[in-house]
């Protein structure tokens, strides 16, 4: 069973989500693991790619928008809003209002939620889905 963790910013700003999401991925990449970046749009999934390349000076992460075409390099981040391929269940960064699989593979859910009431209130109705499914679950408040 996967364990959830919970960030929740003090901002109502998206660009600082964004960023701070961008710090998140880099930090799980930089331990060895290639998340599932899960966003509600192509749209979305368009502003994190730009922001992966662009958010820290000298920074490179190997990501790529996932449109159902697995990449030929596994050591890869995807960032999309179709269903998780396989091999990218382990770890999933959500940036969605959607549910990630609580079921294996995956190992760890991250949710960012901004202190916008819109956001909060998908995160509650996520987080007691998670207790519902029994998950263990953190919250970091930032």
């Amino acid at each position: 069973m996967p364990e959830v963790s919970f960030y929740v910013l003090a901002t109502h700003d998206q660009q600082q989500r964004q960023d701070f999401a961008c710090k998140l991925i880099e930090k799980i990449y930089r331990s060895g693991h290639f998340p599932y970046v899960m966003t509600d749009s192509a749209e979305q999934a368009e502003q994190i790619d730009k922001a992966l390349w662009t958010f820290r000076a000298g920074s490179f992460i190997p990501h790529q928008i996932y449109r159902g075409e697995i990449p030929a390099f596994t050591g890869t981040i995807l960032i999309g809003s179709e269903n998780i391929p396989d091999g990218w269940q382990k770890i999933v960064v959500n940036l969605s209002s959607f549910y990630p699989p609580t079921t294996a593979p995956t190992e760890r859910i991250l949710e960012i939620l901004d202190n916008s009431e819109e956001c909060k209130q998908a995160g509650r109705q996520r987080y007691r889905h998670y207790q519902q499914a029994e998950l263990a679950i953190t919250t970091h408040k930032m």
